[in-house]
């Protein structure tokens, strides 16, 4: 927190009077003076730290019991005794909307870290604050109203550009009722420059800059459909990632909901980075929610050298990544997953499509047990919280499609990885989620093991889209599209039960028609539900590749083919297995690409020969 921040700062109205690790009673000096309110933030003043003339500890009221409360403080509470002064701000938690969000690394606070290093060192000091956006920076303001024109909370006043993006500035979505625009101007300013003032209905003037502010624990969207400004609609269009697994089998709809639960070393922070670079979405915000410190600084030194495959320049140039690790304070862990929430629902209010990732929820629902054990609450299942599929079901709630009533439409699709202890998929938190979302892809560590990528288990995830976009697969993808795919999904689940009967008989205790099948199955797991994620080529499929993949599948799966036995059916899916892998390595529709579709459509025809030549002389029955 800046000295100037610190010396206009409010007298102190309350003490602390008793301490629990992170979590502290605060008592009012004067009950009459004023009161304490659930989810304001509250400034903890221990003795000043070294070097510094005053040390202010951001916290959170949690619950209110008359002139007591319990706060959760956002930073290391040593020193904190009981008698300290206690300021209250008034505000809930809010974090700062404006142009300049993107490309930034936030914590959990919406601290820009890069500065807290310029400003603080290696060593974070506590109290200390940094503005989220950049005051010095100027930006080309386009007006988009003109004096006299009627507003209301929501209306666009202008844009800026913001890289690629046209940024819009809003009337703040705190203001209430309809205004009229008695001045505006046009020009480069800093974020702080009074671009427009704005008179309401009983004659008060409200000067507005390019900057606003939200209380993260509350939708952005929620009052303004409340108020007709904006309407909620279901899906109708899946989120392509180019992940053939996801897309084709288990899709997620851009506005929707997905978890990807799965142990440590099963693939999720690939998976994560392949979603987040190659879905078509406009912003990509990455949450890092209390995993480990390594995870969090390859993200953060990983992103900006990843080249956006949409433009060519840094993928970071359209990615917010909000981030507190393992070791930071428990309830900053908590409050990162609103903060970047609250970022994904502003940028769809400008009609953008934003992706939301949250690495991992698990380490989110620990914070909310830690901190719910040192406030004594009854504990539910495996002492998490008994509120905590509840506070899952919100957090997911806050996806979704917007249409705006200036005309835009945008969404926010939230993805979750879920780390169970032990890839154990019945803990609670990973049950809460799958209570709440519509597609669950789940990671297995034997097919991690195995070299499998994505190492999502195709005979445990599912998806609860595909009827919801059936619409929208049908003009795509084709009439039959799906057809296709649940009989390619039936035959993985029997080539499944096929092998496990092998695993017992062996190959003599089966009939050559269950092995053909157990066979098929393992083709379209290795050529189509394996991805590989360092090709150039391979890590990324087009729908057009993926509707042209699906189509020579299903063609060698029906093709009514003839074999010697179980070596000769053996012997020919591995030919095809090879050769549909090397045609996933080549460029669609290449020459090399059609070379290796005709050496398939070869392979086919001698073996289907075989199969006619064997229907028109059958072999004689004693």
């Amino acid at each position: 927190m800046t000295q100037d921040t610190v010396a206009s700062m409010p007298a102190a109205t309350a003490r602390v009077v008793a301490i629990n690790e992170d979590v502290v009673t605060i008592e009012l000096d004067d009950d009459a003076a004023g009161c304490l309110i659930k989810n304001e933030v509250v400034y903890i003043c221990p003795p000043s730290d070294v070097d510094r003339s005053r040390t202010l500890l951001k916290a959170e009221v949690l619950s209110v019991k008359g002139n007591e409360a319990e706060a959760q403080v956002y930073e290391d509470t040593r020193n904190v005794g009981v008698g300290d002064p206690v300021i209250q701000s008034g505000q809930q938690l809010t974090v700062e909307l404006g142009p300049g969000l993107l490309g930034q690394v936030y914590d959990g606070l919406q601290n820009p870290l890069p500065r807290l290093l310029e400003t603080g060192g290696t060593f974070l000091q506590r109290g200390l604050e940094v503005r989220a956006l950049d005051d010095r920076h100027e930006w080309s303001f386009e007006a988009r109203v003109r004096s006299g024109d009627e507003v209301m909370p929501g209306d666009t006043l202008g844009v800026v550009q913001e890289g690629r993006f046209s940024h819009r500035i809003f009337v703040p979505f705190a203001l209430q009722g309809t205004f009229s625009v008695t001045w505006i101007q046009a020009g480069s300013f800093t974020i702080d420059t009074v671009v427009a003032r704005l008179t309401d209905e009983a004659g008060n003037e409200h000067p507005i800059t390019m900057t606003q502010r939200w209380p993260v624990r509350h939708p952005l969207s929620q009052e303004l459909v409340s108020l007709g400004r904006a309407e909620r609609r279901y899906p109708e269009a899946p989120l392509t990632t180019t992940l053939r697994l996801i897309d084709t089998f288990f899709p997620i709809a851009k506005g929707g909901t997905a978890c990807i639960p799965g142990p440590f070393g099963a693939g999720k922070t690939v998976l994560q980075n392949l979603i987040s670079r190659y879905s078509d979405v406009d912003i990509v915000i990455i949450v890092a929610c209390g995993e480990r410190a390594g995870e969090v600084v390859e993200t953060i030194t990983e992103f900006p050298q990843l080249a956006d495959p949409h433009t060519g320049g840094s993928l970071m140039d359209r990615t917010i990544i909000v981030c507190n690790t393992s070791s930071m304070p428990v309830a900053a862990r908590e409050a990162s997953i609103h903060t970047g929430t609250t970022l994904g629902e502003y940028y769809r209010q400008m009609g953008y499509d934003v992706l939301l990732i949250a690495d991992s929820t698990s380490r989110w629902a620990q914070a909310m047990r830690e901190t719910s054990g040192r406030l004594e609450e009854i504990p539910g299942e495996e002492a998490f919280p008994a509120y905590l599929e509840s506070s899952i079901r919100k957090l997911y709630e806050r996806a979704g499609i917007l249409d705006m009533h200036g005309g835009q439409c945008g969404s926010l699709t939230l993805i979750g990885t879920v780390s169970p202890a032990g890839g154990n998929f019945e803990e609670p938190v990973t049950q809460g989620t799958l209570n709440t979302v519509k597609t669950f892809l789940g990671l297995s560590y034997d097919r991690a093991y195995k070299r499998f990528y994505p190492a999502v288990d195709p005979l445990i995830s599912w998806s609860r889209y595909p009827e919801q976009l059936s619409g929208w697969f049908r003009r795509t993808m084709g009439e039959h599209w799906q057809a296709d795919v649940d009989r390619l999904k039936a035959l993985l689940h029997e080539g499944d039960e096929i092998e496990r009967m092998m695993q017992v008989t062996g190959e003599e205790g089966i009939s050559d028609a269950d092995f053909l099948s157990q066979q098929k199955a393992t083709l379209v797991d290795m050529v189509y539900l394996q991805q590989d994620a360092f090709d150039k080529v391979d890590a990324s499929t087009s729908l057009n590749r993926q509707k042209a993949a699906m189509a020579l599948l299903t063609r060698i799966v029906d093709a009514p083919l003839s074999f010697g036995g179980k070596q000769d059916i053996r012997d020919v899916f591995t030919r095809l297995t090879d050769l549909f892998r090397n045609l996933n390595y080549a460029e669609f529709e290449s020459d090399n690409y059609w070379k290796i579709r005709h050496s398939i459509d070869e392979l086919l025809k001698q073996y289907a020969r075989e199969a006619s030549r064997t229907a028109a002389y059958p072999a004689s029955t004693p």
